[in-house]
């Protein structure tokens, strides 16, 4: 093992990539050329994972691939495999000579071939691997194994099995885009200069109510008293967001952000709600203009989208074929064109004039809601909307009065995207002490918050961006609800504006 991660090492200081260069092929020519030496003299295989052998330009010898057998056919003079080690959609074909085949070799079994990848003929695939050696690790019961070769098993079926529902061509595309959009999401805050910040799991605060919380205490905690002896000496919470740490954060680094589990306590089974999800919140100070936040909120949407396509096209084309078949279409249009924008007050306009009814009356002042925020994209040519300029009694006391009259509004912003609805939401901050001190007291958080106002040194902006692998790309119902909730990426994004 030593000598092959060595080999591989020394393939890696080779100046080109693996998947571009013809240096791939040259590296590997001393070990085509040794094949004739004995097998103790032999240099050790390099070792590929799938998708480098898949993407590779020339053929090489002496390669290790190592997975899952997707799929098994014997015939009378070869015997076809193909593997797959989760690191693409697509399986690696194995030729191998019949004589290795094993009784263990079946449909799941766990496998190492050795060989040399080689030119494959047919039309459909680049590469080969032609096995000198298949090892089987693993076996894999086939009768009692739930999953079967050649079958497309729904997702119903899937979910009875959340240990093995990894292995599924649907499950495994969404974890790879997931994976993707992780880091898509960290590189574009590092690309702008965002530090990032680790904010508390376990909290004391409720973040103004923004869910409901699963309060902490310790396995041997007893109800024998009335007052319990808390293990924090106050009563402590998984978090809802991480916006109030990052706050005091922003008063030190004019860009920070966090990305980490956030947890919400609401008994629904919509694939909008979720116990466990993973939220991004960001601040950026010395910032005045909501146009400037909902810039970011576009180049954020623009560039984790652009990035999952570039890096994922087969894992997106499987859904865009099999799943959400109009979602392509609507996520190209989204990539081109320039997001609208309307004022609170025109979308409530367009609502009332709209042909359709709805189950929630429109009216000024109340929240827009799901079949709004749909519907309003429709209307405006499905590309996202901003909608912008709220009212005032709707939002919290932190965003910053437009004080435009009787009809008085926030300077907020929501992003609305189609076939979901809100994604995105922020607004400018309250930077007026004298403004944040009568709200606060009319709300009777004075005391809660006087802290908040002790850091309130600069203006700020704010973005609240819902990012979802499953929702966001593929739209997937309620897919993402399993027992453990590993599917949804949520992403909340946070800025701030002016010292």
């Amino acid at each position: 093992m030593l000598g092959a991660r060595g080999g591989w090492r020394a393939l890696r200081r080779c100046p080109s990539s693996i998947f571009s260069s013809s240096s791939f092929s040259s590296s590997f020519s001393s070990f085509s050329s040794s094949s004739s030496l004995p097998r103790e003299q032999r240099a050790p295989a390099v070792r590929l994972r799938v998708r480098q052998a898949l993407g590779a330009r020339e053929a090489a010898g002496e390669v290790q691939v190592q997975g899952w057998v997707r799929s098994i056919r014997s015939q009378k003079e070869i015997l076809f495999l193909h593997i797959n080690d989760g690191s693409s959609l697509e399986s690696l074909q194995v030729v191998a000579d019949p004589s290795m085949e094993s009784r263990d070799l079946t449909f799941g079994s766990a496998v190492e071939v050795r060989g040399k990848l080689v030119k494959s003929p047919h039309k459909m695939q680049n590469m080969e691997l032609k096995a000198e050696s298949i090892r089987v690790v693993g076996p894999c019961d086939t009768l009692s194994f739930p999953l079967k070769a050649k079958e497309r098993h729904p997702l119903e079926y899937i979910r009875q099995f959340p240990h093995l529902r990894c292995r599924s061509n649907a499950l495994g595309a969404l974890l790879r885009i997931r994976s993707e959009a992780t880091a898509a999401i960290h590189s574009f805050f590092q690309d702008h200069g965002y530090v990032h910040i680790h904010t508390p799991i376990i909290t004391s605060n409720d973040c103004e109510g923004a869910g409901e919380l699963f309060q902490i205490e310790t396995s041997n905690e007893t109800q024998k008293s009335a007052e319990k002896n808390h293990f924090f000496n106050v009563p402590a919470f998984l978090t809802v967001s991480g916006q109030l740490h990052l706050e005091v954060m922003a008063g030190a680094f004019t860009h920070v952000f966090t990305f980490g589990p956030t947890f919400r306590a609401e008994n629904s089974q919509s694939r909008r709600h979720l116990a466990e999800f993973y939220m991004v919140e960001a601040e950026l100070s010395f910032t005045e203009s909501l146009q400037d936040i909902m810039q970011v909120m576009e180049d954020l949407f623009k560039t984790a989208t652009s990035t999952v396509f570039s890096r994922c096209p087969r894992d997106v084309e499987l859904f865009h074929k099999y799943v959400a078949p109009a979602q392509k279409g609507r996520l190209e249009q989204m990539l081109k064109n320039k997001f609208v924008t309307i004022s609170y007050n025109e979308a409530v306009e367009i609502l009332k004039q709209a042909s359709q009814t709805f189950a929630f009356k429109p009216e000024w002042g109340c929240d827009l809601q799901t079949e709004h925020e749909k519907y309003l994209v429709q209307h405006c040519g499905e590309v996202p909307v901003f909608v912008i300029n709220y009212p005032y009694d709707l939002k919290p006391f932190y965003m910053r009065d437009n004080e435009d009259g009787p009809q008085r509004t926030v300077a907020a912003v929501d992003l609305l995207v189609p076939g979901i609805g809100e994604l995105c939401g922020g607004s400018l901050r309250e930077e007026r002490l004298p403004f944040l001190q009568s709200r606060l007291q009319r709300l009777g958080l004075a005391d809660t918050y006087q802290w908040f106002l002790s850091v309130k040194n600069m203006s700020w902006g704010s973005i609240r961006f819902g990012f979802t692998a499953v929702t966001f790309f593929f739209h997937l119902g309620r897919m993402e609800n399993f027992s453990i909730p590993l599917l949804r990426l949520s992403t909340v994004i946070r800025k701030d504006s002016q010292a």
